[in-house]
């Protein structure tokens, strides 16, 4: 155990964000530099090494965390480090872009701010890149097996990287210009900036990992000429096929998908375009969408100087506390504030949208919506309460629906789908399609960083044990299991 009273002495402190005025007139992450070292080892000291530690069940990766805390508080920066990467590949991701389901099943959460776990995370990861401790870890042989893995999020970095390791001749293709899939052109720079994905892949390349980047399986590549390239392939392509909004006046102008709207502000901040395509400095801005995606919405119409922002959510507004029929150590859906919401725009909740209405020019002007209520398990409209707002751009972000079909990968190799449009799989993450197997979104449907690597991590077991007939590497999760915590 670490602090023995330092749950009962110390209380929570997070790490600081910058100012609103200051952040958005850059894309820099909002947290202040350096302002968590200073704090960090106290509040790791929090921790209280509990008998049955819940922060693990929490954690589909099944992080070692008390470990890390403990090592943490008695500031062995070094040994935490080896002990967050037992269980994570890449803990600067999840530090950062994870909603921490173990914090919410954190035993001093019962009855008091849990431990900070995600701050002690992406502390310990960060002071060990500056430290010198983040080192390639090329194998000591190959097996002379050739692995191809169709995507580069964090599923496809994690099965590729654990493949690496394991002696496999691992090649990575995505279909964009750069690695990274939704972390680099999904994540905003100001939730995570991409010199850490840049760092990463220098490591996965010096270990021997090869990537090809601009190549679409099943268009620019045939699948079925893939598959008989490799010993195995492994697809990550991920569920990027979204969700859309069949209404009046979807047709318009100045109506786009979240993720046809955030690449560029990306692209931006690469230096691959000086502004974006879709700019909405002095216009007015409606997101559709309550969650994580229209948050990264929200914070780019923000930094392009929108003259409003509205977020739409069908759903009611949570309640501020945890709701009794989602205890402890269930993860609980209570009303967030992300760094996005602090910088303004207004939060609608409780209503849909019933029509989008145009100008003379072709573009939308307005969004007409109507407040709704729950009866008997379907959403009514509530009568009388129909308003019109102004809209000159329209984001939505309302999910993904299942993985992308239209580039010919699912057909060329003859892959069968299950009843909610993924990949079809079985226990050991194999598709119907002889070695070929599927992990993260693209065979669980859209779920969060830290199931992608637990995946990623558990499918490369899979596959190395297909490939050699036995395998070392970790199997954290199977792709049965459910979310039951988030």
């Amino acid at each position: 155990m670490a602090d023995p009273k330092g749950f009962l002495t110390t209380p929570q402190q997070l790490g600081t964000r910058r100012p609103v005025d200051v952040r958005l007139r850059d894309w820099k992450e909002v947290y202040e530099e350096r302002t968590l070292l200073p704090i960090i080892t106290k509040q790791a000291g929090r921790c209280m090494d509990c008998g049955i530690p819940f922060c693990h069940n929490g954690c589909p990766l099944g992080n070692l965390i008390p470990e890390w805390n403990d090592l943490t508080w008695r500031e062995d920066w070094e040994g935490a480090a080896e002990r967050l990467h037992a269980t994570n590949n890449f803990p600067e991701f999840t530090g950062r872009l994870c909603p921490a389901p173990c914090e919410a099943a954190c035993v001093l959460g019962i009855n008091q701010p849990p431990v900070t776990i995600k701050n002690v995370e992406v502390s310990i990861i960060d002071r060990a890149w500056e430290d010198g401790n983040v080192a390639a870890q090329p194998p000591e042989r190959l097996s002379g097996k050739t692995v191809a893995v169709i995507g580069s999020g964090p599923a496809g970095l994690a099965v590729a990287q654990q493949l690496t390791r394991a002696g496999h001749t691992v090649a990575v293709y995505e279909r964009a210009d750069r690695i990274g899939g939704l972390l680099r052109y999904g994540i905003p720079e100001f939730k995570m900036e991409k010199r850490h994905i840049n760092r990463r892949i220098e490591q996965m390349r010096a270990e021997g990992t090869k990537f090809y980047t601009g190549m679409q399986i099943g268009t620019d590549v045939d699948a079925g000429k893939l598959r008989r390239r490799y010993d195995a392939v492994v697809i990550a392509a991920g569920a990027t096929a979204w969700r859309e909004l069949p209404v009046p006046g979807r047709e318009l102008d100045g109506i786009h998908q979240a993720m046809e709207y955030l690449p560029y502000a990306n692209k931006v901040q690469e230096g691959d375009l000086v502004t974006s395509p879709i700019d909405v400095a002095g216009k007015h801005v409606v997101i559709i969408g309550g969650g994580d995606t229209g948050a990264d919405c929200l914070g780019t119409a923000h930094r392009q100087g929108a003259a409003s922002v509205t977020q739409l959510e069908i759903m009611p507004r949570p309640p501020e506390e945890r709701p009794a029929g989602q205890p402890w150590p269930t993860y609980p859906m209570t009303y967030r504030v992300a760094s996005a919401h602090e910088e303004g725009g207004e939060r609608v909740y409780a209503v849909n949208t019933q029509e989008f209405v145009g100008g003379e020019d072709g573009r939308v002007k307005a969004l007409r919506l109507v407040e709704v209520a729950m009866v008997d398990g379907r959403f009514q409209p509530v009568e009388g309460s129909e308003r019109e707002i102004p809209a000159d751009y329209v984001f939505l972000a309302m999910g993904f629906t299942g993985t992308d079909r239209a580039n010919g990968l699912i057909e060329q190799m003859g892959l069968e789908m299950d009843e909610r449009g993924n990949i079809a799989r079985d226990g050991a993450y194999a598709t119907n399609v002889d070695g070929v197997f599927v992990a993260g979104d693209a065979g669980r449907g859209q779920s969060l960083i830290v199931w992608a690597i637990a995946e990623g991590r558990s499918c490369a077991a899979e596959v190395d044990q297909w490939l050699t007939g036995s395998t070392n590497l970790p199997r954290p999760i199977k792709p049965t299991d459910r979310q039951l915590l988030v």
